[in-house]
């Protein structure tokens, strides 16, 4: 499903980066040392957003990163 808030997600599990792009600000954030069943969750969670509030922002360190193109949507 969609997300409203969410523009893309993806998880590097080598480096254990989780980058979300969120749709009404256009920017990235990089949220570090994310472990690789919490990107399992968030892939089945029915809310991408309410899971990301719930579950990252606040819980993990993170960068803003400058992005330079248009990426797909969740």
């Amino acid at each position: 499903m969609p997300s409203t808030s969410i523009r893309n997600a993806r998880y590097d599990p080598v480096s254990r980066t989780l980058s979300i792009w969120f749709l009404a600000s256009g920017k990235r954030y990089d949220y570090l040392n994310v472990p690789p069943d919490l990107w399992d969750e968030y892939r089945a969670a029915f809310s991408k957003g309410r899971f990301v509030n719930t579950h990252v922002r606040d819980r993990f360190d993170y960068r803003l990163v400058e992005t330079a193109g248009e990426v797909g949507r969740v």
